[in-house]
């Protein structure tokens, strides 16, 4: 009686390959292998969860070989139950599907790489990649060079054409060296190749650059933080209203062209006449807790006078600088005031009151223009193509006021008014992005009259949200005077003005000394927003009853 066995027990039949021809045995041992693959393919889909039960030294097992799993990408190669070792041709086969092993596991990733095609001016060209815009890449330098590796920005494309701006040295690039992306990402991240650049409170007192590397020699960064230079603005709808004020230590400011917490102001002025020191003034004396500076596209001169003389050592304690110098590439230019924004958004997510001093914003929007027009964008107004004016709200309105209850970004940006023209056209477009303009007088520089300030040029326009009935009616008064003296100036300087004839006027050439001394404040003077407040009730003869916080009730 023929003896019945389980089907389940029987080992698949398999044919002998020791008399086979050399040609046969490779394509039976290469058919049993595949199905092996599958097999183990199979086995790690469907592997039952470990039981419950098991014993912890079977549970230490599974983890032992899990772990080796884990350090290869291939599972181990075991042969199959019907291996025959003293088939020559299974074990050529088997040595040799070993050894394919081995070297596949040696063997390096391999990484797309791009060939330069083009170099004309300020952009190269390259083919063979697809980067999104404002993704980083590394290109190939022959041996000699000072650097391994030319660093360049993606900021355009055509067709099969990528658009590169370089950030580091390029000379000594040669035709077809090859473009290297710098990193890849998970497309499901949407931060995805978004360049991040170092942030935290570890930056607090450190002089860095625009790619977050410090300048200042004192080491290494103390933060593991970072952060994408790119961020949308806050839902307007989500912003808290500006309702509280900001002390910038400045007495004509605080008085007359009061700011509030979350405010975006513009320092409209040429070259020469103050900016940077009215900037070192409000950055040491600000009730702001945190403070981020951008230097962009000065020169560098300015920026070492600018952190020891102007900013002082107190100042720079609570503060973050950027510096971007005028001789950097413009596209670090521009990547200098993201990361200053991007760093003042940090802290105010941290729930700080922040004060943002980029200087300038002209140089922000000159360095877009330089990367435009050697892309091939048409130009418009004064040279400068129309994405221009598209960078400029897309960075300011990052700014101003967080959520109800969170932080806050008070942003000053200097605007350089060519020839003192306020009709530059970046000057008019800032204007109308900005919630308000302070403009320093070329003239009153002149005269020696710091700071500046033009106060009949000059608006904050939400001055008469924070402030009360009696600061508004002081504020009105000085500014009539004002602007009655400057209308007469020259029948009053030539005698040709009787007294008498009015009364405003009169009041206005009797108090137009002591005015002059109230708006002008020596350079190491401060003055607090209550101090302003009670010098301004003093000069005009109504002093402030306000309790110095300035809220309108």
């Amino acid at each position: 009686m023929a003896s019945t066995t389980d089907a389940s027990d029987a080992e698949p039949p398999i044919a002998s390959t020791a008399q086979l021809p050399k040609h046969e045995a490779l394509a039976t041992l290469a058919e049993q292998f595949s199905e092996y693959e599958a097999q183990v393919a199979s086995a790690e889909h469907e592997a039952p969860p470990a039981s419950a039960e098991q014993p912890a030294a079977q549970d230490d097992a599974d983890t032992t070989s899990a772990s080796a799993s884990e350090a290869s990408p291939f599972p181990p190669y075991t042969p199959p139950s019907h291996y025959d070792p003293a088939n020559p041709h299974l074990q050529s086969w088997n040595t040799f599907l070993q050894g394919v092993r081995e070297q596949n596991e040696l063997a390096l990733p391999l990484r797309k790489c791009g060939r330069l095609t083009r170099a004309a001016g300020l952009v190269l060209e390259a083919v063979g990649l697809r980067l999104s815009v404002g993704a980083e890449v590394m290109i190939e330098l022959p041996p000699g060079s000072h650097l391994p590796m030319a660093e360049a920005e993606v900021v355009g494309f055509g067709g099969d054409k990528m658009f590169l701006m370089p950030t580091t040295e390029v000379a000594g690039l040669l035709p077809g060296a090859r473009v290297w992306p710098l990193e890849s990402a998970p497309i499901a991240d949407p931060m995805a190749g978004a360049k991040r650049l170092p942030v935290g409170w570890g930056m607090l007192g450190r002089v860095v650059d625009a790619s977050g590397k410090p300048l200042d020699g004192r080491g290494a960064l103390a933060t593991d933080l970072d952060a994408p230079l790119t961020a949308a603005s806050v839902n307007p709808l989500h912003r808290e209203p500006i309702s509280h004020v900001l002390d910038v230590g400045v007495r004509a400011i605080n008085s007359l062209l009061t700011v509030g917490r979350g405010q975006r102001m513009g320092l409209f002025a040429g070259s020469g006449v103050g900016k940077s020191v009215l900037l070192g003034t409000m950055a040491r004396a600000t009730s702001a807790e945190v403070i981020v500076i951008g230097l962009i596209g000065e020169r560098g001169r300015e920026v070492k006078e600018f952190i020891e003389q102007i900013l002082g050592v107190d100042g720079l304690a609570r503060s973050v600088v950027v510096a971007a110098p005028a001789d950097v590439s413009p596209v670090l230019r521009m990547q200098g005031a993201a990361y200053a924004t991007t760093l003042a958004e940090y802290f105010r997510d941290q729930g700080k009151h922040v004060l943002l001093l980029m200087d300038s914003l002209t140089r922000y929007a000159m360095a877009q223009r330089e990367i435009a027009l050697a892309i091939g964008e048409p130009p418009a107004t004064k040279g400068y193509p129309p994405s221009v004016f598209a960078k400029l709200p897309a960075l300011v309105e990052r700014t101003g006021n967080g959520p109800e209850g969170g932080g806050s970004i008070t942003a000053f940006y200097t605007v350089l008014t060519e020839g003192d023209d306020q009709q530059d056209p970046i000057a008019d477009s800032a204007r109308a992005i900005l919630d308000g303009h302070i403009v320093l007088s070329r003239a009153l520089a002149e005269a020696g009259h710091y700071p500046a300030i033009d106060i009949e040029a000059s608006i904050s326009r939400a001055m008469t949200a924070l402030i009360d009935d009696r600061h508004l009616n002081l504020t009105r008064q000085l500014k009539q005077m004002l602007s009655r003296y400057q209308r007469n100036r020259d029948l009053i300087n030539v005698g040709a003005y009787v007294s008498g004839r009015d009364a405003l006027l009169d009041r206005a050439i009797t108090l137009y000394p002591r005015i002059e001394t109230f708006l002008q404040q020596g350079f190491r003077e401060t003055a607090n927003y209550k101090a302003s407040l009670d010098a301004l009730g003093v000069l005009i003869g109504q002093p402030a009853q306000g309790n110095g916080q300035g809220a309108r009730k």
